[in-house]
C-alpha cells in the first residue's frame, strides 16, 4: 500500500516562497516517479513538476521553471517542492502523485496514488 500525505500549504504574498513537502509510506519509494500537481477552482488537474526514482531526471511546466525545484530524499521518502517567486496565478490545491517506476513524467489520467492535497494562496 502507498500512501501519500503533502504538508507545507499556506498563504503567502507575491514573490514569497513555499516549500511542500510530500512523504511516502512503505519501502518502495526508490521505485516510485513523483510529481506535483495543482487544480485552480474551475480549471482541470495539471502537471507543474516531476521527479525520475533516483532523482536523475526531473520535469516542470513553462510557466514554473526558473522559480520551483522538485528535489527527492529517498532514505527520508519524502519529496519536496521548493516554490519561490510566487505569484497569484499559482495560486491552487497542490497534488503529491506517484507511480511505479517511468522518468518521472505524470499524467494526471493514469497515475496510480494521490495525496489528499494541500491549499496554496498568493495574495497580490
Amino acid at each position: 500500500q502507498v500512501r501519500l500525505v503533502e504538508s507545507g500549504g499556506g498563504l503567502v504574498q507575491a514573490g514569497g516562497s513555499l516549500r511542500l513537502s510530500c512523504v511516502v509510506s512503505g519501502r518502495t519509494f526508490g521505485t516510485l516517479s513523483v510529481g506535483w500537481f495543482r487544480q485552480a477552482p474551475g480549471k482541470e488537474r495539471e502537471f507543474v513538476a516531476g521527479i525520475s526514482p533516483r532523482g536523475s531526471s526531473t520535469y516542470y511546466i513553462d510557466s514554473v521553471k526558473g522559480r520551483f525545484t522538485i528535489s527527492r530524499d529517498n532514505a527520508k521518502n519524502t519529496a519536496y517542492l521548493q516554490m519561490n517567486t510566487l505569484k497569484p496565478e499559482d495560486t491552487a490545491v497542490y497534488y503529491c502523485a506517484a507511480d511505479f517506476g517511468g522518468n518521472g513524467r505524470l499524467s494526471a489520467r493514469s497515475v496510480g496514488y494521490w495525496g489528499q492535497g494541500t491549499q496554496v494562496t498568493v495574495s497580490s
